[in-house]
């Protein structure tokens, strides 16, 4: 080989691994949007909500849930900054109100629905008092109805309304469940999958979808976690 082309390789060699390091620096500078979440600050509704929970922590009967389930839920929207979130079940609004909290910090709004008239009052005043109205639309309706014609798209979902139709909740929900999204349900444990309920159908029937990854909280009363691949 003349030194003529040796010349002209090197040169092209050298060029070739300048532009490769041009582009490890390009992407390692890309900030990592997709994998990270910057929570919004708000030092006052924090202390207004957990103010309103401490006041209230003995209080929650009428079918809500306890408090680690509560936190279990905060965590999941916050961890993964989910924005639009879907309640099955305002029952007085106990889940709910960490529901919201946390997507106060992402930005986000809750679409929450009961079909009982005094409870959904109740959660009214819950809400307002805990000062989350504003990242709360909640409504008096029919679970049943609503669910099946309600857009999303949504980012994460729970459900604790009437458990025999838990499964017909899903299936009507999971169009509208992005990839990546989560779908809870309360009140499910894994000895239901050996017998015939409305959680127990549920639960196999989610087990059994390939494009969902689900396992079981037993810490409260019992929620299922599935995300959706």
């Amino acid at each position: 080989m003349s030194n003529r082309y040796k010349s002209i390789l090197f040169v092209m060699e050298k060029s070739h691994k300048c532009l490769l390091t041009i582009i490890v620096v390009l992407i390692l500078a890309i900030p990592l949007t997709a994998h990270t979440q910057t929570l919004k600050e708000n030092p006052e509704l924090d202390k207004k909500v957990k103010a309103f929970l401490q006041k209230n922590s003995q209080k929650w009967r009428d079918m809500n849930i306890p408090e680690p389930d509560g936190q279990l839920l905060f965590d999941i929207i916050t961890k993964n900054g989910y924005k639009n979130a879907l309640e099955i079940g305002t029952s007085t609004g106990h889940s709910g109100i960490w529901i919201a909290w946390a997507l106060s910090k992402t930005g986000g709004k809750l679409i929450t629905v009961e079909i009982d008239e005094r409870r959904y009052d109740v959660a009214m005043k819950n809400f307002k008092e805990a000062g989350l109205s504003d990242y709360i639309d909640a409504r008096l309706e029919d679970a049943h109805k609503l669910v099946k014609e309600i857009e999303g798209p949504f980012d994460f979902v729970f459900s604790d309304a009437d458990k025999y139709w838990y499964k017909n909740y899903f299936i009507d929900v999971d169009p509208k469940l992005v990839i990546g999204g989560c779908y809870t349900a309360h009140n499910i444990s894994d000895r239901q999958s050996g017998y015939r309920s409305g959680q127990g159908d549920f639960l196999k029937y989610i087990r059994s979808l390939d494009n969902y990854s689900t396992i079981v909280d037993s810490r409260g009363g019992g929620l299922s976690i599935s995300y959706k691949k």
